[in-house]
């Protein structure tokens, strides 16, 4: 997150596709992102709070504060849910109640011999210079790594 006294007003628009091969299969995989303390311990361990209505039409919500003292709220609402098979779902990311970034996210789990390849897609809206595309795509992997870790240590 940057100043957020930025006076000027502006969009850049971004996309990206990270994968991921997992050790697991894709019922396994897809169960991580549908259980609630499942996804708490991968995706906001470290949150203030935390809630996943894992639903169509169901949101997720995670409230932090960064070191620097910027509060910040992550709120998605999924769309489609076909299990072990896709989510897709848009987010809006605040940083002190002013958005940051409006996305569209799809998950894809693809069976890969005995394992599964994920397969993320996300295109993004990035507001006011409060976030920044690089940024997003570099936590995004982040977290990503941090559920082949958490699926790969069930197994």
């Amino acid at each position: 997150m940057t100043d957020h006294d930025t006076s000027e007003r502006v969009v850049a628009h971004s996309d990206f596709m990270l994968e991921r091969r997992l050790d697991a299969s894709a019922a396994a995989v897809f169960a991580a992102w549908a259980d609630e303390p499942a996804k708490r311990s991968w995706f906001a361990a470290d949150a203030e709070s935390y809630r996943l209505d894992f639903t169509v039409g169901g949101s997720e919500t995670v409230d932090t504060t960064l070191a620097d003292g910027h509060r910040v709220r992550f709120h998605a609402t999924y769309h489609d849910i076909l299990a072990s098979e896709r989510i897709v779902f848009s987010a809006l990311l605040s940083s002190d109640d002013r958005p940051a970034t409006v996305s569209l996210t799809t998950v894809e789990f693809v069976p890969d011999g005995r394992g599964t390849r994920l397969v993320l897609t996300e295109q993004g809206a990035f507001l006011d210079g409060l976030e920044r595309p690089e940024w997003r795509e570099r936590g995004t992997g982040t977290w990503l790594d941090a559920l082949v870790r958490h699926v790969e240590g069930s197994a």
